[in-house]
C-alpha cells in the first residue's frame, strides 16, 4: 500500500514544485536595457583646479568589441562605460568594459577592499599591459607610459561616481553601435567645446532626442557634467516613462586622496572665496550676475543614500542585460547639495562588490 501511495505523492509533490518554480519566475522582474550618465568627482591637483569633474555613459547591453568598435553583449557581460578624452592615442571616444573601467581587474572577485596610491598603479598597468598595450605601449625598457591612459582603467579608486539611469530598448541600443560603428573616431578634444560632457551630450541625444542642453547662464556656455546630469534629471521628472533613477558608485576606501563634489562653472566661483572676493571688488556687477545665475539655474541635489551600485547586478542573461538597481527617487532640481567630479582615475584583495543601500528622494 505504502508503494503505491508514495507514486502519486511524489507526483504531486513534483508538479507543486515546478508551479512554485513557474510563479517565483513569474515574480522575477524582466532584464532591460538602460542607459545612464556617469558624473564623475574631481580629483588631484586638476581636480581643485577644474572642479566640473568628468562625465562617461555606461550601456549595460552594449559592449565592445574593441576599445573602438562596439557591439551588443552577450550572456555574461556587464556592458560599457564610453567616453572622450584627450590624447590617448590619437582617438575621439574609447569605450572600457565596465569592471576594468572602474576597478582596473577583469572580475568583481579581484576588486580590492582598499587600495594605496602603489597598488592603484600596479592595478593599473597590469590592465594596461594585459589589454591596452595598443593605446599605451611601454616606454624604453618596459617602464609605464605617462599620459591619461590612465583615465581609462581603476576610475573608482580615485573618485565616487554619480549615475543618473533611463531605460532603453534594444532597437536604441543597434541604433546607438550603428552610428558610432560608422561615424570618425579622430581626436578633437576642446575644453569648451568638444569635452567630455559634450561627447555625453551627443550618445545620449542618440537615446533621449533633444533632452540634454547647454546653460548658457550658470555655465557661460560651457557643457559640464553637473548640467548634462540636472538635464537628465529634468527630462525624467518630465517623461516618467523612461524610469529615471540613480545609484552611487563610492570611491574605494585606501590612502588614496578623496575626491571632492562636483561644480559648474557659476558655482565654482560662487563657492570659491579666493575668486568670488577679488571679483566682488573689481567687477561687483559681473559677480552678482555670477550669484544670481548659480541661484536660478545652476543648482542639483543629490539623493541622500542612494542606492549603492553592485557591478555583479549587470551580468547579461540571455538575450538580455540587467540594469543597476533603480530607486526612482524623486529626483529634482535643488539648491545647495552636492554631486561629484573629473579627470583620470591596484595586490588586489578580494572584496565583496557594493551592495545596495536604502535610498532616499532627493530634496528640494
Amino acid at each position: 500500500m505504502s508503494k503505491h501511495r508514495s507514486g502519486p505523492r511524489r507526483g504531486r509533490q513534483a508538479r507543486q514544485i515546478i508551479a512554485l518554480a513557474i510563479l517565483t519566475l513569474a515574480m522575477v522582474p524582466r532584464a532591460h536595457s538602460s542607459v545612464a550618465l556617469l558624473m564623475e568627482e574631481p580629483y588631484g591637483q586638476f581636480g581643485a583646479f577644474n572642479p566640473t569633474g568628468h562625465a562617461a555613459v555606461y550601456l549595460n547591453h552594449v559592449c565592445a568589441a574593441s576599445p573602438s568598435e562596439l557591439r551588443v553583449c552577450q550572456l555574461g557581460e556587464y556592458g560599457v562605460v564610453i567616453s572622450r578624452y584627450h590624447k590617448i592615442a590619437g582617438y575621439d571616444w574609447i569605450a572600457i568594459p565596465i569592471i576594468p573601467y572602474l576597478y582596473a581587474v577583469d572580475d568583481s572577485s579581484e576588486v580590492p577592499l582598499s587600495v594605496t596610491k602603489e597598488q592603484e598603479f600596479a592595478l593599473r598597468d597590469a590592465y594596461r599591459r594585459a589589454h591596452l598595450e595598443a593605446l599605451a605601449p611601454d616606454r624604453l625598457h618596459g617602464l609605464a607610459p605617462g599620459g591619461e591612459w590612465t583615465q581609462l582603467v581603476g576610475s573608482s579608486y580615485d573618485r565616487a561616481i554619480h549615475g543618473f539611469q533611463v531605460d532603453s530598448t534594444a532597437e536604441q541600443d543597434q541604433r546607438f553601435i550603428a552610428i558610432f560603428n560608422d561615424r570618425s573616431n579622430a581626436a578633437h578634444f576642446n575644453l569648451f567645446f568638444h569635452n567630455c560632457a559634450d561627447f555625453s551630450r551627443v550618445v545620449l541625444d542618440i537615446y533621449l532626442p533633444h533632452a540634454i542642453h547647454r546653460n548658457f547662464i550658470a555655465d557661460v556656455g560651457m557643457t559640464t557634467p553637473k548640467q548634462v546630469a540636472r538635464s537628465l534629471v529634468k527630462y525624467g521628472k518630465d517623461h516618467p516613462e523612461v524610469e529615471m533613477s540613480a545609484f552611487v558608485i563610492p570611491q574605494v576606501p585606501g590612502s588614496v586622496p578623496r575626491s571632492h563634489p562636483v561644480d559648474g562653472v557659476a558655482e565654482s566661483l560662487v563657492k570659491s572665496k579666493k575668486y568670488l572676493l577679488p571679483m566682488a571688488i573689481l567687477v561687483p556687477e559681473l559677480t552678482g550676475g555670477v550669484v544670481v545665475a548659480y541661484l536660478a539655474d545652476g543648482r542639483l541635489k543629490l539623493p541622500k543614500n542612494a542606492v549603492v551600485f553592485n557591478v555583479d547586478d549587470e551580468v547579461a542573461e540571455p538575450g538580455q542585460a540587467s540594469a543597476p538597481p533603480p530607486i526612482h527617487p524623486a529626483l529634482s532640481d535643488a539648491p545647495a547639495g552636492a554631486p561629484a567630479q573629473d579627470p583620470e582615475t591596484p595586490s588586489p584583495s578580494t572584496a565583496p562588490t557594493p551592495t545596495p543601500a536604502a535610498s532616499a528622494p532627493m530634496s528640494p
